[in-house]
């Protein structure tokens, strides 16, 4: 279950954001952007973010999870859609199999609340590595 991982690295994170910050007490709130095509189970992760919390600055804080659908598109005709899971990487447009995946890979953090009631602060967009 690596989604222990990536909330052990949501919690990494936004503590060194709060410590730069300063003056924070608490953190209400994370919220994620989560790709449908990133391997993460929503529920798993919920879980592994409350046990990940525990005895830090965020314990207590609600995550909230945005799904990212999975989108390509076709390098030859340029088609676009949603690739679904298991995702459909050939062409439905042309039958192609040059596909770029647009979207559905994200895992990032895209904002956090303080529990001092200061403004949302978004402490990194950079990608929470995948490492298993």
């Amino acid at each position: 279950m690596h989604e222990m991982s990536v909330a052990l690295a949501v919690v990494d994170q936004v503590t060194e954001a709060a410590t730069r910050a300063g003056d924070v007490t608490a953190v209400r709130s994370v919220r994620l952007q989560v790709g449908e095509l990133a391997g993460v189970v929503p529920e798993a992760l919920a879980f592994s973010f409350e046990l990940a919390c525990a005895g830090t600055l965020l314990e207590g804080a609600e995550l909230v999870t945005e799904a990212v659908p999975g989108r390509a598109r076709c390098t030859p005709c340029a088609h676009e859609w949603a690739v679904g899971m298991p995702p459909r990487l050939t062409c439905s447009g042309c039958g192609g199999t040059h596909t770029e995946l647009l979207t559905g890979r994200e895992l990032q953090i895209v904002d956090v609340h303080w529990e001092d009631g200061g403004p949302t602060h978004a402490p990194t967009r950079e990608p929470i590595s995948e490492e298993h």
